[in-house]
């Protein structure tokens, strides 16, 4: 093999791994993007547009919404109230997830809120 294959190869193999990592990078996975909530998952609530994930470890809850297709920014967001609290709200402009948001709620229940552009989901009181 001849000095100038060699380099073409030393070439191709660079620009596949160098797209490779930014590839893992910039995409994160369901799998990344839930894992940002402690505990395990105990429930998931679809939607059109999404779907809120939601943890739970010892008395704490957690939730984070995901975009159905991670994309161009849009609103998102992400609620946990706990029964007898306020809710915590993280809402913004974001391409891959709303959240994680987490309230201590002991053994209270607690109502989870997810939307992404004009779809969204509420769940009612559960976990009780």
């Amino acid at each position: 093999m001849g000095a100038g294959a060699i380099r073409r190869w030393l070439v191709l193999g660079t620009a596949v791994l160098t797209t490779a990592g930014l590839l893992i990078l910039t995409v994160p996975t369901d799998a990344q993007a839930a894992s940002s909530c402690a505990g395990r998952k105990v429930r998931s609530l679809p939607f059109s547009t999404g779907t809120v994930h939601v943890h739970r470890s010892g008395g704490y809850v957690c939730a984070v919404t995901l975009p159905r297709s991670p994309g161009p920014r849009r609103t998102m967001s992400v609620s946990v109230q706990a029964r007898g609290n306020r809710p915590v709200v993280d809402k913004g402009e974001y391409r891959y997830r709303a959240g994680p948001v987490t309230v201590h709620a002991g053994q209270r229940c607690v109502w989870v809120k997810g939307r992404v552009g004009r779809g969204s989901v509420s769940s009612g009181w559960i976990l009780c």
